[in-house]
């Protein structure tokens, strides 16, 4: 294989990761949505599509360590493959978090929200972004922009303490309401790992663009 040929399947295994990265940013906002809505005909989609998600990482992932055991990868070539396998990973994990907020709109069945839903939704746009500006600083090695996205998590961490805060509320003021204060704490905890999980992949595009490995806090000030 010409080394054209191995930069070319290398940028096609890169597009396609983008497009499991959108599968996975859409049906975090659709779940989040469905919710919102209590549209639990969409909500039921949105479960029954994660497998199209799962389908996608293990045939990525089939691709990747096919091209890393035939062409034996150096460097910088390996460094990206070895990335990708991480992602894949991470990636699929984010799809059971939508997955999981679509099953507990499901759950929910013809009960009402507490309250409508303000924070839920702004959370999981920020979320959202977070996961489509990593998956851009690693295609591109971009690391200076992979430094700055884990401080968008804190945005994520404000609204996800808000969140509790005023569903704890709820509880101590009507016990009746447990069950459903827990479903939803439990969607916000959803978007809140996924935040977080992002800083995985940032992780990953630092070490594609500088050759370095570092550990990201998410809340750690020193983080540039």
């Amino acid at each position: 294989m010409t080394r054209e040929t191995f930069e070319r399947q290398i940028q096609d295994l890169l597009d396609e990761v983008l497009i499991l990265g959108s599968m996975v940013q859409q049906a975090t906002l659709d779940a989040v949505d469905s919710l919102q809505k209590r549209d639990i005909e969409a909500s039921r989609r949105v479960y029954h599509s994660d497998h199209e998600i799962n389908d996608k990482r293990f045939a990525l992932e089939d691709q990747t360590l096919t091209l890393i055991a035939t062409q034996s990868p150096m460097a910088r070539d390996l460094r990206v493959l070895a990335a990708v396998l991480e992602i894949l990973t991470e990636l699929e994990r984010m799809g059971d978090y939508a997955k999981g907020i679509a099953r507990i709109n499901i759950n929910l069945g013809q009960e009402r929200l507490l309250k409508p839903l303000v924070d839920l939704p702004k959370m999981a746009e920020i979320t959202v972004d977070m996961l489509r500006r990593a998956l851009d600083a690693f295609v591109e090695g971009d690391a200076e922009q992979a430094y700055a996205i884990p401080k968008d998590d804190d945005q994520v961490d404000a609204l996800f303490n808000k969140i509790n805060r005023e569903l704890v509320e709820f509880m101590i003021q009507d016990p009746t309401t447990i069950d459903k204060a827990n479903h939803l704490m439990w969607a916000a905890h959803n978007l809140e790992r996924m935040a977080d999980r992002v800083i995985n992949l940032c992780e990953r595009a630092i070490y594609v663009g500088t050759g370095e490995l570092v550990e990201l806090s998410m809340s750690d000030d020193e983080v540039n």
